[in-house]
């Protein structure tokens, strides 16, 4: 009696499991098992070694995921590169502003000029970006 009063006293720290897991199996490899056995695990891409072991015994469906790192890299620029690229054009519509706001008519005319050639420049740089990019999705992404 005086150990069920112990048990029901304390209420804190980890609630104990319903079915815990007690039973434990070893198992040994040679060198070339060991490999292949963490080939295997770092394709499963699961965090922990005796979920991925148990979901083999236990024929669980295991997801193998591969990430190319040169496509991830190449898509983190082109989405930097996305970004900046609308910032000039917010920053294009500013400028436009305060040309007429700030200075004559024959002056932000001649800037806007010269601002129509850069612009014309960019969009020929992004008709590049987005020929490479379609020919690197080509190439690369459809596997």
């Amino acid at each position: 009696m005086n150990d069920n009063n112990k048990k029901q006293l304390k209420k804190t720290g980890r609630r104990p499991k319903e079915d815990p897991a007690t039973i434990r199996y070893t198992i040994s490899f040679n060198e070339q098992e060991h490999a292949h056995f963490l080939a295997l695990f770092d394709k499963s891409g699961m965090q922990v070694k005796a979920h991925f072991i148990t979901s083999c015994i236990f024929d669980k469906t295991i997801k193998t995921i591969q990430i190319d790192k040169g496509t991830v890299d190449f898509y983190m620029r082109l989405t930097s590169f996305h970004s900046q690229f609308r910032s000039i054009g917010v920053n294009y519509n500013q400028i436009v502003k305060l040309l007429y706001k700030n200075f004559s008519e024959k002056k932000a005319a001649a800037f806007l000029y010269k601002l129509e050639k850069q612009t014309a420049e960019m969009a020929m740089l992004c008709q590049k970006i987005i020929q490479i990019s379609e020919e690197f999705g080509a190439k690369h992404l459809k596997k």
